[in-house]
């Protein structure tokens, strides 16, 4: 029996799209657990927020942090709630809106 595919998210899609675009270190966890590593690498090397941690846990995983002003967080929460980094909006399209004027004056045409 065929397995139904899992409907993504477009929500998530845009986040992944919006972290692409931030600078990204690989790195190896060695002994330590992936997010200790990932905090020893931000602390050796300086590194300023935002930036996405891909750590190496084994030759099969990989952990995907994020590192914003306000701490850690893993990749995946970040990808579904970019909308409350501020760091990320920059990285964000712009929403494409109407102009005020516009919408004003067909109101004003289609009234007369």
């Amino acid at each position: 029996m065929a397995r139904k595919r899992k409907r993504k998210s477009r929500r998530r899609q845009e986040g992944r799209k919006i972290l692409e675009l931030v600078p990204q270190y690989s790195i190896e966890s060695g002994e330590d657990k992936p997010v200790t590593a990932a905090r020893k690498y931000i602390g050796q090397m300086g590194i300023q927020p935002p930036a996405l941690l891909i750590v190496k846990r084994n030759e099969h995983t990989t952990d995907r942090y994020f590192w914003a002003e306000k701490g850690l967080f893993g990749a995946q929460y970040v990808e579904e709630n970019h909308f409350l980094f501020p760091s990320l909006r920059e990285f964000q399209p712009p929403t494409p809106t109407k102009p005020l004027a516009t919408a004003v004056t067909a109101v004003a045409v289609a009234g007369q």
